[in-house]
């Protein structure tokens, strides 16, 4: 592996209470985070980023999906997303670029069978920082009970000219969802103006 790597975090969060109230089932999320190298570190100001996107993104996503689904099996995600932070030395547009490339996105993606697009944050952040990582529903992007974000934090990164780089998972949505899904809102929305519309 020629990837830059410097290590592999793994973070697990099983909640039981939500609100005071148990949960009907435990809310378990992983986020699988990889610290590397930044591959434009030092260069300046580069403007074709490409080449390092296709020798990086796809090899990452599949060595990193890989790790999630040894905690969790893919018939049990509901939601997912995914993040990056770089270091204080490099471009918010390379923690882009190494997260917002289908050959990064799809094999995660097609592993956990979603069809959604992938939920994102992408920041500049010093070593220590909490980072949030959103996710969604892998396939229904209106189902609000699934917006969900995991906050984690790696004590010694991302250094100057690292990139942290993580995917999430989720087996559920929020322990208590009681908020509306997009499509309702929509539907009811429509229903009033035509009741307004009706009375002018």
């Amino acid at each position: 592996m020629t990837l830059g790597i410097r290590k592999f975090t793994t973070f697990l969060e099983e909640t039981l209470v939500e609100g005071g109230r148990a949960a009907s089932r435990p809310v378990n999320i992983v986020v699988v985070a990889a610290v590397i190298q930044n591959p434009w570190a030092g260069r300046g100001f580069v403007e074709d980023l490409r080449p390092e996107i296709i020798r990086i993104a796809g090899e990452l996503s599949h060595e990193m999906t890989n790790r999630l689904l040894r905690q969790i099996g893919p018939e049990q995600i509901e939601a997912c997303g995914k993040a990056a932070a770089v270091g204080i030395n490099g471009e918010i547009e390379h923690a882009s670029a190494m997260i917002h490339t289908l050959r990064f996105g799809n094999p995660f993606r097609e592993a956990i069978g979603g069809t959604n697009y992938l939920e994102f944050a992408n920041t500049r952040n010093a070593p220590g920082a909490l980072l949030s990582l959103p996710m969604m529903h892998k396939s229904e992007n209106g189902k609000r009970s699934h917006f969900l974000t995991a906050n984690f934090q790696i004590a010694d990164a991302p250094g100057p000219d690292e990139i942290i780089v993580a995917i999430g998972a989720s087996d559920s949505g929020r322990a208590h969802a009681r908020i509306a899904d997009r499509f309702q809102d929509i539907a009811e929305m429509e229903a009033e103006k035509a009741v307004t519309l009706s009375g002018i």
